[in-house]
């Protein structure tokens, strides 16, 4: 009996000091005052579950506190970012795109690159670069726009929006990627000889080879990413939404882009 009251003593005694623990900063001037307290209990009275339960105190009190300290930084990074996105949301949705870009094309290479080959740092900072430019300020008026025309998150609506993402959005931002990847990845000086990127009629080569097979495989995987995103995601974090599922996407796309050009041996 007495090990049942003492282990309800310490839970009340943990409990009130995780609800305490975000108003007051004495934490441990609280936790130590229900410590000596079971700890004197259990000398005076000689009974050894007082001290049971005095070290079951100190670890499930310890526990409960760590975890709401993590929690707490977590929910604190989080209301900072939300208040930029809010203040600042296209600085913050392109540099949000392009980390995670950044990251796919080094997964990318990482997955494609041969044991002999070297890792291509400026393709990951002209992957990067697309991402903070062109996809991320792209993203925040598309999403915007969406919403204006198509208000609402009901199945039909969510549909409607699917789709003119597949026909209109999805076409014209890879365009995009493929031609500004083909026009930048030759812009370097390799070995003392400039070299220059493709030129329009190369580009076009590559639009016309690539881009359709794309389109058909993005047919597979984004749909279902756009219901999600569409259906329960709030409109100002669609973009960061989309961009994280743009991850495994844009391991595939980097690798289409960094194929040889057409006609090249």
């Amino acid at each position: 009996m007495l090990i049942s009251i003492s282990r309800n003593l310490s839970k009340a005694c943990s409990l009130q000091i995780s609800r305490n623990a975000h108003k007051s900063t004495n934490f441990s001037s609280n936790h130590q005052q229900c410590n000596s307290y079971l700890f004197s209990v259990g000398k005076v009275t000689g009974n050894s579950e007082f001290h049971i339960a005095n070290a079951y105190f100190r670890q499930h009190s310890y526990r409960k506190f760590s975890y709401s300290s993590n929690g707490s930084k977590f929910g604190g990074f989080l209301k900072w970012y939300l208040g930029i996105l809010e203040s600042r949301p296209f600085i913050t949705k392109g540099i949000s795109s392009s980390l995670i870009f950044a990251a796919a094309d080094i997964t990318s290479q990482i997955i494609t690159l041969p044991s002999f080959g070297c890792f291509d740092s400026l393709r990951t900072l002209r992957i990067a670069g697309y991402g903070l430019l062109i996809m991320g300020p792209s993203q925040h008026l598309w999403f915007n726009c969406l919403s204006r025309i198509l208000p609402g998150t009901d199945v039909f609506t969510t549909v409607k929006k699917i789709v003119m993402g597949q026909a209109v959005f999805g076409p014209i931002m890879n365009s995009i990627f493929f031609s500004y990847n083909a026009a930048l990845q030759g812009r370097a000086t390799i070995y003392h000889v400039n070299v220059s990127g493709e030129t329009r009629e190369e580009v076009v080569a590559r639009l016309k080879r690539d881009l359709l097979p794309t389109l058909m495989k993005g047919l597979m995987y984004w749909p279902l990413c756009d219901f999600v995103t569409f259906k329960y995601v709030p409109v100002h974090l669609q973009p960061l939404v989309n961009s994280s599922f743009a991850y495994l996407w844009t391991i595939y796309l980097t690798y289409m882009a960094s194929l040889k050009k057409v006609g090249a041996d």
